[in-house]
């Protein structure tokens, strides 16, 4: 039975790949950060077959003494912080964790085992004020926010190890990826929350930034599997997991409200509060290198996606009111 170590475990894409890795037939240990109160409702149905361990990016030695313990054969390093409007209020806790806590795990896995497969989650946000369109592998790097360059940092640092140190490091750049376990400060869920909302009549608007914001949506669930596949391979590489579309937050909306027959003009109100100080305009990946070498392709198109979403906050919501 192979171990798996995944970081940010009660996450939207941990929770989906510690689920992805169990049907695989591995050994799960999720690391968490020791808080007063640890959010593990994304686990719930799946907590009692992994093994939760506490560590954390901004301390060296938990990270050794993790990898001493379990002895892990793959690194999956899913722990950042990762909204990117709070890396514009917190920069240098972003960094820390989103930029050096990556130099940290490849430290210890240096120190520990160097045959360890290491998988970083790099991001499209790097790609942040792009300089081609579609975004692919060997598209110039032009982050718009401290969380764009934190990950810059810890993509490249990957990289460096990889060639320094020949460690199997991949770094996989996904573009954005939703699902109903997407946490409600990011705009895809507070959209689809709000329209449900609104729908039961248990809210009647929507505060949104930049309507006009496009980005490549796909769906969590077929993006871990991505994950895994890179470290799988026979030599360590970087994929763009991407859909190939783009839609703009307004085309969001618009799913969202029209599937439940509601128009989103009478509900929706453009906030200045909620505009980034510097946007991202337009992210479209071309995920053709994933597909010809892992063999991977998404299953969930954009309007299953949003209604898929829909449907949950729904569920969530009834199941709330009785």
């Amino acid at each position: 039975m192979p171990t798996a170590l995944v970081t940010g475990v009660t996450g939207q894409d941990g929770s989906y790949l510690a689920e992805f890795l169990l049907q695989q037939g591995y050994k799960v240990i999720g690391m968490v950060r020791r808080t007063s109160t640890i959010n593990f409702e994304r686990l719930k149905h799946i907590q009692r077959q992994i093994e939760i361990v506490q560590g954390d990016l901004l301390d060296q030695m938990s990270l050794i003494g993790i990898l001493q313990d379990h002895r892990p054969q793959e690194v999956y390093n899913l722990a950042a912080q990762s909204f990117v409007p709070t890396s514009f209020s917190q920069p240098v806790l972003t960094g820390e964790f989103t930029a050096l806590g990556v130099t940290r795990m490849l430290e210890a896995i240096r120190f520990v085992d160097p045959q360890i497969r290491f998988y970083q989650a790099s991001s499209s946000e790097m790609f942040g004020k792009v300089m081609e369109v579609p975004q692919r592998e060997t598209t110039p790097l032009y982050p718009r926010s401290p969380y764009g360059v934190a990950k810059v940092y810890g993509h490249w640092i990957t990289i460096n190890y990889r060639e320094s140190y020949n460690l199997f490091g991949c770094s996989g750049i996904l573009f954005n990826h939703e699902s109903p376990r997407r946490g409600l400060e990011f705009v895809t869920h507070k959209i689809t929350d709000a329209a449900a909302r609104i729908k039961l009549g248990l809210a009647h608007e929507l505060h949104l930034g930049n309507l006009e914001a496009r980005r490549d949506w796909g769906y969590a669930g077929d993006y871990v599997r991505a994950m895994w596949l890179m470290l799988q391979q026979d030599a360590p590489d970087d994929y763009v997991v991407a859909t190939g579309e783009t839609h703009s937050v307004q085309e969001f909306v618009e799913e969202a409200f029209s599937y439940l027959d509601l128009d989103w003009k009478q509900y929706v109100v453009q906030d200045p509060k909620y505009y980034r100080p510097a946007e991202v305009d337009l992210l479209v990946g071309d995920p053709a290198k994933a597909g010809a070498k892992l063999g991977w392709e998404p299953t969930v198109n954009f309007r299953q996606l949003v209604r898929l979403m829909v449907d949950a906050d729904l569920q969530t919501l009834q199941n709330n009111e009785k």
